[in-house]
């Protein structure tokens, strides 16, 4: 069996699509015919080298997906065939099959890891996979891989915000909008968004936000503490992956018993600076891993929030393309242009 697959080939070069040999299934794996994939900030910043050298090339691609089961190995008790499922990074109950090796058509050996999306179809470790009822469409299923389970996984997960209380969302991506979408579920007031897109700006507030605040042309903090009549905000996510940002949400914080978490990924080497003082004073900063989700329960809990029209989770998807259109994909997510893009197979 073959699948065609984008491949990084070889970092700040165009993905390239090769048609790949399927190996047979390790014990532990899952055969899933991929029906949508996410795509991420994360495979930018692994294309761009942001992470540094790539020691994995040529490898395949993507952490977020639906799908349909094809094959299961011999252990894999989760799932069956006929099974639709989310693919996710996040690690989730069941064997942990960390690795695959395709065979391209010219005889090279193409790495796999644990999970990889952007293929027809793609063989999946047992952990990174979690079934999903049939009544939940398999599009908006996808971002449940990652978007929603980091995004409003650190609201509901590692801020637990109550009603009233202040919020700002730095970065109006998909982690972004998924955030916005939590905090409005819990009533946070205000929930202020920021980015220098105004076009993200207006889904923010289209999807719940208060206020919109655009960093290009406004003082944040300065905005920031107009808007809450105070110091500042209760609590802070910096979704964008900048140095600069993630001290600007530290300092919109409000100074004492507040939190700011970082999501975003910044390239390898960059540091941040912060006032010490501040730490002292009863400010928190975090990191976050996947929101601090528990994969299998939360994307039950996501699906019931969808299903019961308290979360329109389809609002976060602005751009749909079929996999050979990946490298244009790409080039629209570095100019900002993306709040979620999609791979329809």
């Amino acid at each position: 069996m073959k699948t065609l697959a984008a491949v990084l080939v070889q970092q700040n070069e165009p993905l390239e699509l090769l048609e790949l040999k399927i190996p047979s299934l390790k014990s532990g794996q899952v055969l899933v015919q991929i029906a949508y994939s996410g795509v991420c900030q994360t495979q930018l910043n692994e294309i761009r080298g942001h992470k540094g050298p790539d020691q994995y090339l040529p490898h395949t691609m993507g952490h977020e997906a639906s799908g349909t089961v094809l094959e299961v190995g011999s252990a894999v008790k989760k799932v069956k065939p006929g099974d639709r499922v989310v693919l996710s990074w996040i690690k989730g109950t069941g064997a942990d099959e960390p690795n695959t090796v395709y065979e391209a058509s010219d005889g090279r050996k193409v790495q796999s890891g644990a999970i990889s999306t952007f293929l027809e179809k793609a063989i999946i470790s047992e952990n990174r996979i979690i079934p999903i009822p049939n009544t939940m469409p398999l599009k908006e299923a996808a971002l449940l891989g990652c978007a929603i389970p980091t995004g409003a996984g650190v609201i509901f997960n590692e801020m637990n915000v109550k009603p009233g209380q202040s919020v700002a969302i730095f970065g109006i991506g998909g982690v972004g909008l998924s955030a916005i979408l939590a905090a409005r579920h819990l009533q946070a007031n205000p929930l202020i968004a920021i980015d220098v897109i105004d076009e993200k700006l207006k889904k923010a507030k289209q999807l719940g936000a208060t206020h919109a605040i655009n960093a290009k042309t406004q003082d944040v903090v300065k905005t920031i503490q107009e808007i809450t009549g105070g110091p500042g905000v209760d609590f802070s996510l910096e979704c964008a992956g900048r140095k600069d940002t993630m001290e600007t949400a530290f300092n919109a914080l409000k100074p004492s018993k507040s939190l700011c978490v970082i999501a975003g990924n910044a390239p390898k080497g960059h540091h941040i600076q912060l006032d010490p003082f501040d730490l002292i004073r009863g400010k928190r900063i975090i990191g976050t891993w996947g929101g601090n989700s528990s994969i299998d329960k939360d994307v039950t809990n996501y699906i019931n929030l969808f299903q019961n029209k308290s979360f329109p989770m389809g609002e976060l998807i602005s751009h749909e393309v079929g996999l050979k259109d990946i490298n244009h994909l790409m080039k629209l997510l570095e100019k900002g242009e993306v709040y979620r893009g999609m791979i329809a197979f």
